[in-house]
């Protein structure tokens, strides 16, 4: 039986389930401290004065911290892979608070019940400031900026232009513009945010415990941030209680943990509050885009201009921080779509509000404005929006590019959209939607179709760089068991099961003879992305793939002159390696590595005793388009009475290349769906226009729970089904295109009332102000 392509339970499951896994909170060492921090209430304002008398003497205190106190033990920030101006700041602040739940100062003490108490006891005098929270007032070039080392509050900008602009404009019969806007979200993973640092004075070894997806990328930041020797700077990850995104950054408490660990010469420990993550873990998604699209009255799309600006908050993200992502959404917004000129100029702002973070697919903008523009040309132009996007569509044909000027050969688009109208019922749908409406019900249906660049085609590969290419070990060890050592650090896609499925096919081993290691940085290799951007698929399959034929080569050369086979007559399966077609001469792949490790001068001349390989994949092998894609279509009811919408029904088709898990890619596109539901109709990181944070716990944050998640249909085009490296990306699609299908949807059963959605948050007050029940 081949592993790969099967529905196999994941093995990290039981595990999890039964209450073993190890998260960071279950870190306990001898003589551990706990620290808490005391945050600012306001949005701006400049410190005047902190006193910590009264909270170094509160029992159990041990140390407090205030800004200057840091800013004699630790450097400033400065991000490792710089993308933009980058201000000068440090774990705690020195002069001003520049949103509500910035760090003011630190406390460590022998309990966090007395870390905390001790907090409420420090007292500090702000002046208030104008906070900046809108993007007018950012954009304001008589606004000073919030951080005073910087020339405004305008960070990076950008340009990318393709085709003939001006010449597809000229062509148009009409010009449609539209203004398009993604509000703030924030990641809640369902385990917040948590570091264990553990500095040892006699070695000078300093040992953090960190909830990442990046422990590598933790490590090279802290090192540089604290002028600590980064051979003697360990990062160790276990379970992960999810990410999506968030915890690929490093913290300003994560410094300021490792610095009182340092200085006390004890472990301590800083496990975030609910309340906390919500306020200052990070923020995710606010976007808006201004677009013109020239089109015919035919419905050809023939050009489009936009305007990007994305509000990043406060402080960079660390290793990267927002500035990266405009050169993603900018070369996916026009999409697998015929465009003959095409521009977006970008704007990275900077705000009085919580930090920018990547959240799964944090450039989905791109999909969600494209979509919805396509749907209201469609609906000005009276055309179908199926019809519309059929019109348009890249074929995939060789030679095919996106007017960005990255190749689509090989991409379904058009076969995506088509079934999934024939699975959904496309033709009965309207039918039925026609009697609803004569019946003064509100139905709609509403489709959206993406790609995601997973790992993307060759032009975006070649030659591995910062973000692709991976390195992996596979080792064989001394019983015949199989080692992997991966640069990824999962915390819920089920790698030990992916990957191990691959080697054990490759190896010829069953799964349980594969054990997956990672999140050890004095093991794993460096990769300053860890787990991120739906890359394991290709890029960590592929280097563990690559690295298991380099051992099974050295086994199958160490038994062909053993058996006296040619190498290329042997096969392994269930770990015995015989000629093909004769069973009877055998030997154990056991046996080979134990004479390997016991007693490499007895192996055949010429052989390899090292069963082991640690190459880097650059890409070689990978095959079919590399870009992941599908079409979501959905069907939903309004209630006009209430505002509220039922999702009647979901399905899904998707493109992810060969599929390695079909268990393992549901449950990531099941999860990408629910997140996007709850993007558009529930969730909501809201700040008042003094940039009061109002949504501070699960009573003003919403999140959707079992009940309002429909059943979602999944079907696959398997478009690379033999592909030597045919897998790609499967991580982000689901949220990505969620939120287009439904507000499509929603638009579609509220044409009646001539609506036009251009926010994507859709609660319902906001549905009964579309349809004209309740006023703004």
């Amino acid at each position: 039986m081949r592993l790969v392509g099967a529905k196999i339970p994941r093995v990290e499951d039981r595990r999890i389930l039964t209450g073993r896994g190890h998260y960071i909170d279950d870190v306990q060492l001898p003589f551990m401290l706990h620290s808490s921090f005391l945050r600012s209430p306001l949005a701006h304002g400049r410190i005047n004065s902190i006193d910590v008398t009264e909270a170094r003497r509160a029992p159990g205190v041990v140390a407090v911290y205030t800004g200057e106190d840091m800013k004699a033990l630790a450097g400033p920030i400065k991000p490792v892979i710089p993308t933009g101006p980058a201000p000068e700041y440090f774990p705690l602040v020195t002069d001003k608070v520049l949103f509500v739940g910035d760090l003011v100062a630190m406390v460590v003490a022998e309990s966090r019940a007395q870390a905390e108490d001790a907090c409420e006891l420090i007292e500090v005098d702000y002046d208030p400031l104008p906070a900046v929270v809108d993007y007018e007032t950012a954009l304001d070039p008589s606004v000073p900026p919030i951080f005073s080392d910087l020339e405004s509050n305008v960070l990076v900008t950008r340009h990318l232009e393709g085709g003939d602009v001006d010449a597809a404009f000229k062509e148009a019969d009409r010009v449609i513009e539209v203004e398009l806007s993604q509000h703030r979200v924030a990641d809640v993973p369902m385990e917040t945010r948590g570091v264990v640092a553990d500095y040892d004075d006699d070695s000078g070894q300093l040992t953090v415990h960190s909830a990442t997806q990046s422990p590598q990328g933790v490590r090279i930041q802290l090192a540089s941030t604290l002028d600590h020797p980064i051979n003697k700077l360990v990062v160790l990850t276990q379970d992960v209680g999810g990410s999506f995104g968030l915890k690929i950054n490093i913290f300003r408490e994560d410094f300021c943990v490792c610095v009182a660990s340092k200085q006390i010469g004890r472990p301590v420990k800083w496990i975030e509050d609910r309340n906390e993550h919500m306020i200052a873990s990070g923020h995710a998604r606010e976007e808006k885009i201004l677009a013109q699209v020239a089109v015919s009255d035919a419905g050809d799309v023939l050009g489009l201009k936009a305007e990007l600006t994305l509000d990043q908050g406060s402080y960079p993200g660390l290793p990267f921080g927002a500035a990266i992502f405009p050169s993603l959404i900018d070369v996916l917004l026009p999409g697998p779509y015929k465009v003959k000129g095409y521009s977006c100029d970008s704007k990275v702002i900077t705000t009085n509000k919580c930090v920018y973070v990547a959240y799964r697919g944090p450039w989905a903008i791109e999909t969600w404005a494209r979509e919805r523009l396509l749907d209201i040309v469609a609906h000005e132009l009276g055309l179908d929006p199926a019809e519309i996007r059929r019109r348009n569509y890249l074929e995939g044909a060789e030679g095919d590019q996106l007017i960005t000027g990255r190749s689509v050969s090989g991409i379904t688009s058009r076969e995506t959209l088509d079934r999934a109208l024939a699975l959904i019922d496309y033709e009965e749908v309207r039918s039925q939607q026609q009697v609803a409406r004569n019946e003064g019900r509100c139905v709609g249906v509403g489709f959206a179709t993406f790609l995601e660049a997973a790992p993307g085609p060759p032009e975006m590969r070649l030659g591995g760089g910062m973000f692709a290419g991976e390195q992996a070990t596979v080792k064989l060890e001394a019983d015949g068991r199989v080692t992997i050592i991966t640069a990824q650090s999962p915390h819920g896609q089920g790698h030990e099961t992916t990957l191990a499925q691959v080697v054990a096919d490759e190896m010829g081993v069953s799964m349980d003879q594969v054990q997956v290691v990672y999140g050890d940085t004095r093991l794993t290799p460096f990769s300053i992305v860890g787990t991120g951007g739906s890359r394991a698929a290709t890029w960590a399959t592929g280097a563990v793939l690559v690295n298991a034929r380099k051992v099974k080569e050295k086994v199958l050369a160490i038994a062909g002159a053993q058996l006296e086979v040619s190498p290329e007559d042997l096969e392994i399966s269930e770990g015995i390696i015989t000629p093909k077609g004769v069973p009877s001469k055998a030997i154990s792949l056991a046996q080979i590595a134990r004479q390997a490790t016991l007693g490499p001068a007895s192996l055949p001349p010429g052989t390899d005793a090292n069963l082991e390989s640690n190459e880097r994949f650059l890409g070689e092998g990978i095959t079919g388009s590399g870009w992941s894609g599908g079409t979501h279509a959905c069907v939903v009811e309004v209630d006009l009475g209430t505002g509220a919408v039922k999702i009647v029904r979901y399905v899904v088709i998707e493109d992810c290349g060969r599929v390695i898990n079909p268990g393992v890619v549901a449950g990531q596109i099941r999860g990408g769906v629910a997140q996007g539901i709850g993007q558009v109709f529930y969730e909501r990181a809201a700040y008042d226009k003094e940039g009061n944070f109002l949504a501070g716990t699960f009573m003003d944050y919403l999140l959707p729970t079992a009940a309002e998640i429909p059943t979602i249909e999944i079907e696959y085009v398997e478009s690379d089904p033999e592909g030597e490296i045919g897998f790609r990306g499967v991580g982000e699609g689901g949220i990505i295109v969620a939120p287009a299908a439904l507000t499509n949807a929603i638009e579609d059963a509220l044409l009646p009332f001539g609506a036009k959605i251009t926010e994507m948050y859709l609660p319902p007050a906001k549905v009964l102000e579309l349809a004209g029940i309740i006023e703004e």
